[in-house]
């Protein structure tokens, strides 16, 4: 059953790789293919499910590329693959003749076969290499328009943010190498030897923060936005920010082994669900909110994950990705309609397109957890599993809960009124609107709806204590009956004060407000704390390698020049005239020594003469 694990994997990410590549020439033919695969990729998801295929290759000396699919990756797989199918059939309508969709297409499919690598990777070294692969794709996705450039910095902005998280998992591979773990089986790191399983474990918690946009790293979010809106379906529900929460999921035992970590990463996600939920109301962009929505819902599954909820964690991801990719598809149907993503001008638009309306209303209902519909339950089961951790913990989470339903009944209130006579004025503020919505639009957001919807059986007794046996979690708590009426009489005690106040200005200081609405100045900070001292830094060793060690170069180069031209004088002034003054020393000597033959005979004997009378006074005076 191995065929169907590497058909798994296989399919998207080949088929993305050739579609990337075909460019603009198969325009018309790609959506349809791009879809087929997807459709092929959901059987094969569905398939390995039910029968639960492993398979592994060797990768380096002492480990393996291991793949699996158990109880919590085939929730995944299956969760991956129908979202990137609803999303591909979404985007069919939504891009221009002239665009290049084989490059679009392709890039989503491989981004959902790096997704399903993660899920089923069971080693650290193929997850490495699956988490890169993701990054790289959400970049190029991100940033699909970059003609823009406020869309290219956006893309890099995500990217580099992302990316300095993710050394948080190369940190954890050699750490884990040196406390004894070899083989970097993920289901082996708690085994590691201390010191190395903490500095392995904060590794795997910073990598998995900043993937789920959690605080500190949540800004990068709000700049994902400007990539197209089937792009934020995909990447900010099922896969790319869901990608850290599963991964801490994953490895609910090793935090468990540090102590530290779990309470840490709980306390961690309730703080973003809260803040970044209070963030989400004061957004008048919809694309904007539904990010900070964003991070807030994944802050629950990454709350459940340090809390040991696992069954709570899937249960919350799974309902969360069908409600918040529909709802990026609806929001991307008005773009792509009215040309314009801002809440004011959005006014009315539930009732000019009423299909869209009726699913972003579900949508943001089941987002602000109003019971029976699917976060409500899924809210539940993850405070139960809170509730363990201390009654701050679950206080947290509730009050985030509550604040979820101000900013999902704030969208509805906006989208739901009458249209008012000068709406046309408004609109076109992101792009030129086409005034009608796709027809591919209808089919995938009333699946996603429904999905959305009807997921919460999912934390009904019987269907729960199937999940909790399926993802090998049997001793979780389930909410008590008093938990599930307080948060329902919460939830809907909230929206209806959010619905009567939702029609004119609510008292906040302006600092406050400004600061929300600004994603809390993260960003601001991050370039203060770290991007403005790493460049300075930069300048300053470029400045020392400039004018020190460059500096040191050019001045040795120059001393060097000035030794060959002191030494070209010296072997010109002085061996070569050295050599000049014996030659003409010897010449001189030649001419003295050529005057005596003159060939005349009485001037060689008196020459004659002369010696013997020198050899005589030699003689003479040296006795």
């Amino acid at each position: 059953m191995s065929a169907v694990l590497w058909l798994l994997i296989a399919l998207p990410l080949g088929a993305g790789a050739v579609l990337a590549l075909t460019g603009p020439r198969r325009n018309r033919l790609v959506p349809a293919l791009g879809a087929a695969v997807a459709a092929v990729v959901l059987g094969a998801a569905i398939a390995a499910a039910v029968t639960r295929p492993a398979a592994s290759a060797p990768l380096f000396a002492g480990m393996e590329a291991g793949l699996a699919v158990d109880g919590l990756s085939a929730v995944m797989v299956v969760t991956v693959a129908a979202v990137t199918l609803a999303v591909l059939v979404f985007a069919a309508g939504e891009f221009a003749a002239d665009e290049n969709r084989g490059r679009f297409f392709g890039l989503m499919l491989l981004f959902a076969g790096a997704m399903l690598v993660t899920v089923t990777a069971t080693t650290l070294p193929l997850l490495l290499m699956a988490w890169e692969v993701m990054g790289a794709a959400s970049w190029a996705l991100i940033g699909y328009r970059w003609r823009r450039p406020e869309r290219a910095e956006a893309a890099d902005v995500a990217f580099l943010t992302t990316r300095a998280a993710d050394l948080g998992l190369y940190l954890a591979a050699g750490a884990a190498v040196a406390g004894g773990v070899g083989s970097l089986r993920l289901d082996a790191l708690p085994n590691a030897a201390s010191p190395w399983l903490h500095v392995a474990t904060a590794g795997i918690v910073v990598a998995a923060l900043g993937k789920s946009a959690q605080l500190p790293f949540s800004f990068w979010l709000s700049r994902a936005m400007q990539g197209p809106s089937p792009v934020s379906a995909l990447l900010h529900s099922a896969t790319m920010v869901a990608a850290g929460a599963y991964l801490l999921l994953r490895l609910v035992p090793l935090l468990d082994a540090t102590r530290w970590a779990g309470p840490a990463v709980a306390w961690a996600g309730a703080v973003t669900a809260l803040a970044l939920g209070l963030v989400g109301v004061a957004q008048t962009d919809l694309k904007q909110l539904l990010a900070a929505s964003t991070s807030a819902q994944i802050g629950f599954m990454v709350l459940a994950a340090g809390s040991g909820g696992v069954a709570g964690g899937t249960t919350q991801l799974v309902a969360h990705a069908a409600t918040k990719s529909g709802l990026f598809l609806a929001a991307g149907a008005w773009l792509t309609a009215l040309g314009t993503r801002q809440l004011p001008a959005l006014r009315g638009a539930a009732r000019r397109y009423r299909p869209v309306g009726a699913a972003f209303t579900v949508g943001a209902l089941t987002l602000a957890g109003l019971p029976p519909l699917s976060l409500w339950a899924a809210k539940d089961e993850v405070l139960a599993a809170a509730r363990t951790g201390g009654t701050a913990l679950y206080a947290v989470g509730l009050a985030a809960a509550a604040v979820a339903a101000v900013y999902s009944v704030k969208a509805v209130r906006y989208v739901t009124r009458p249209l008012p006579e000068t709406s046309q004025a408004r609109y076109d503020t992101e792009q030129r609107g086409t005034r009608r919505v796709a027809r591919t639009a209808s089919a995938p957001l009333f699946a996603l709806t429904l999905a959305a919807a009807v997921l919460g059986v999912l934390a009904l007794p019987g269907p729960a204590s199937w999940l909790k046996r399926l993802v090998g979690a049997r001793g979780e708590p389930s909410p008590a009956p008093w938990e599930l009426g307080l948060s329902a009489g919460v939830a809907f005690a909230v929206a209806g004060l959010a619905w009567r106040c939702a029609s004119g200005p609510v008292p906040v200081p302006r600092a406050a407000a400004g600061a929300a609405h600004g994603w809390l100045y993260l960003e601001r900070a991050a370039r203060t704390v770290v991007a403005r001292p790493v460049l300075g830094l930069a300048r300053t060793l470029a400045a020392f390698d400039d004018r020190v060690v460059d500096g040191a170069v050019r001045r040795t180069a120059r001393g060097g020049l000035a030794t060959a031209r002191l030494a070209r004088r010296l072997d010109d002034g002085v061996v070569d005239g050295a050599v000049r003054a014996v030659a003409a020393s010897l010449r001189r000597l030649g001419r003295w020594a050529r005057r005596p033959q003159t060939g005349l005979l009485h001037q060689y004997y008196a020459q004659a003469a002369v010696g013997f009378l020198v050899l005589v006074l030699i003689v003479l005076l040296v006795r």
